[in-house]
């Protein structure tokens, strides 16, 4: 992060800091705190594997409970946490000192965080953050989270109480396609807004590039970094927000390849990815290195997705090397390139605000502000990617993804990054 953003951004527990003085000091509220207070805000229920400091659950739970900034705006929330389930209990837990800070009640079952009595909703959301904790992998390196079972919990006590909320889950629906897509299923059989993924399509954009609906693209590349799982999904997130924005949207994924060591660089000489996009994206970067990708990346890998109009998009995880998750596209007939950076603001985490603000915004809306079935694919995505990677990173054809056919929504759902390096408001 550049010095000046740093001196310039506020820091979530900083300013809460600094709020509570001005209020010990007899200054007034802003009007959104007002409404932090007043009756009538939607009850949101918190279902989580484990809350340590800078978990998914700090990040996103922690900023439904005690405000954040929008930039450097603060911002209240409009929405109340009034129950928990916590899975796991690590050393640091934040869990049970923020619920007995913020009068939330800790349940000892899903059932009882969205119904007391089992019989009427108690709740109008439901925060699912099933990210972080002891869990075990599968022999393909999945990391086996418990999301289904926590979804499942969560329709039980639905039909139990004849009533279904909106729910949000972090990331992608589940390490296996049969869990996301039985998860997405009872959403649109109970008829409830479902919302998922990364924090990375919502985040800041250096330099701003949104691209306009019906864009004619003809590729697309993301770079990332980190574990092909973990991370390669902020990675899928990240290209597939601007691959779905192209004309006539998305059309589904027809096969996936996976791809690890010298086949990356061999593929790009066969013209299967693009290696000016590489190029360009890595322009973007804050940190560029001095040496080429092939020299300064000991183990490199690629994901490449074959799109059933023909479409392509590829991701180059470059860990060790690349620190930053970078897109760029082509654009057609022109051929001109478009590249920026996904920008993430660093130990603050600050760019989890604007995920939170859209989350608060189906829970009080009752609709989904970007489509769910964005993440469906990109979950689906990723599983064939593990798989292509166990199987010797064979080409593994996908029918169960060339089916979901979806519209991107007309606006990102995101903030602007401008000229100084300083996050405001659109």
């Amino acid at each position: 992060m550049r010095d000046k953003t740093r001196q310039t951004l506020i820091d979530r527990r900083q300013w809460l800091g600094q709020a509570a003085t001005a209020v010990g000091a007899g200054m007034l509220w802003p009007t959104s705190s007002r409404a932090y207070a007043a009756e009538g805000k939607p009850r949101i229920a918190a279902l989580i594997t484990e809350y340590r400091g800078y978990s998914h659950a700090d990040v996103i739970v922690g900023r439904f409970v005690q405000g954040y900034t929008l930039g450097v705006e603060p911002h209240w929330p409009r929405t109340k946490v009034v129950s928990m389930y916590v899975d796991q209990f690590p050393p640091g837990d934040l869990s049970r000192g923020i619920a007995a800070q913020y009068g939330i009640r800790v349940e000892p079952s899903i059932e009882k965080a969205l119904s007391s009595d089992g019989r009427t909703l108690d709740v109008d959301g439901v925060l699912l953050i099933g990210e972080h904790g002891n869990y075990p992998h599968n022999e393909k390196g999945q990391h086996m989270y418990p999301r289904r079972r926590f979804f499942e919990a969560v329709v039980r006590t639905f039909e139990k109480c004849n009533r279904a909320v909106p729910v949000f889950n972090d990331k992608h629906l589940g390490y296996a396609w049969e869990d996301a897509k039985w998860m997405y299923d009872q959403s649109r059989r109970l008829k409830f807004p479902l919302m998922a993924g990364s924090s990375l399509p919502t985040t800041w954009r250096k330099p701003d590039l949104d691209l306009p609906l019906d864009e004619r693209l003809s590729e697309t590349l993301a770079v990332g970094y980190g574990g092909i799982e973990a991370y390669g999904f902020h990675a899928l997130e990240t290209v597939q927000c601007m691959s779905e924005r192209r004309a006539e949207g998305e059309s589904g994924v027809n096969a996936v390849t996976c791809l690890e060591g010298s086949d990356v660089w061999k593929a790009a000489d066969q013209g299967r990815w693009s290696r000016k996009l590489l190029d360009a994206a890595m322009a973007c970067a804050d940190s560029k290195p001095s040496a080429s990708p092939e020299q300064g990346c000991a183990q490199p890998a690629a994901c490449l997705l074959e799109h059933r109009d023909g479409f392509r998009s590829s991701m180059i995880y470059l860990d060790g090397y690349a620190s930053a998750f970078l897109f760029a596209g082509r654009r057609k007939p022109e051929d001109e390139v478009v590249a920026t950076q996904f920008w993430l603001q660093e130990p603050g985490f600050n760019h989890f605000s604007y995920l939170v603000h859209n989350i608060e915004s189906m829970f009080l809306s009752g609709q989904e502000i970007y489509p769910v079935e964005r993440t469906l694919l990109t979950t689906g995505v990723l599983d064939a990617v593990m798989t292509s990677r166990f199987e010797g990173h064979k080409r593994i054809e996908t029918p169960w993804l060339s089916e979901i056919a979806y519209r991107a929504p007309k606006t990102p759902g995101r903030r602007a990054i401008f000229g100084d390096g300083v996050p405001r408001s659109n």
